[in-house]
């Protein structure tokens, strides 16, 4: 008889230890948002809600990734959106009538051609490689063609082509900051 009441004690005590031994939903289902984390920590720089919105559109692993990775997508956003804006302002160089406007477009291509994607592919690169000897000195050329680029677009006549390229060199800027913020959060952690 003590066995037959032992069983269903014992089978009792293993389902309350299993239990007890289980995570809740609530601790199974937690997951830290590192996008949260790594646009918190740039705020002073960069929008947050731009941050944000700009690591998401990086993948569907960019929530789950540390401030290293969140870098190395803010560097690749930034050089495709410049790599898009120096297309962009080639192609508008080349339909303008004005010269001004026509100057100021090749002005922004050769910016955005020669200085701030390269530069910032290269700073990638050795980011990746966490040689940050090397990624340091690029920060200075990584978002000069936004700048440049508007500057150049100073004297040209108000138009779509000159709203377009303000446009995309508004969110050169804020991409390469992002980058630039990012690596100095980065490399100052060790």
């Amino acid at each position: 008889m003590t066995s037959s009441c032992s069983a269903p004690l014992l089978a009792a005590l293993l389902v309350l230890t299993l239990l007890a031994a289980a995570p809740s939903p609530a601790a199974a289902t937690h997951v830290v948002d590192t996008v949260a984390d790594s646009c918190d920590a740039i705020r002073d720089f960069v929008d947050y809600a731009f941050c944000a919105a700009a690591l998401r559109s990086a993948g569907p692993g960019a929530s789950t990734a540390d401030r290293h990775a969140h870098l190395l997508m803010a560097a690749d956003l930034a050089a495709a959106r410049g790599a898009s804006a120096r297309d962009a302002a080639d192609a508008a160089a080349r339909a303008e009538r004005d010269p001004a406007a026509r100057d100021g477009m090749e002005a922004c291509a050769i910016l955005y051609g020669a200085t701030s994607v390269p530069a910032l592919r290269f700073m990638r690169g050795y980011a990746a490689a966490r040689a940050w000897d090397r990624a340091r000195p690029l920060l200075a050329l990584t978002g000069q063609a936004g700048i440049g680029c508007d500057a150049a677009l100073g004297g040209a006549p108000e138009g779509e082509d000159k709203r377009r390229m303000a446009k995309a060199n508004k969110e050169f800027d804020q991409l390469s900051t992002m980058a630039t913020a990012l690596l100095n959060k980065v490399d100052s952690r060790g």
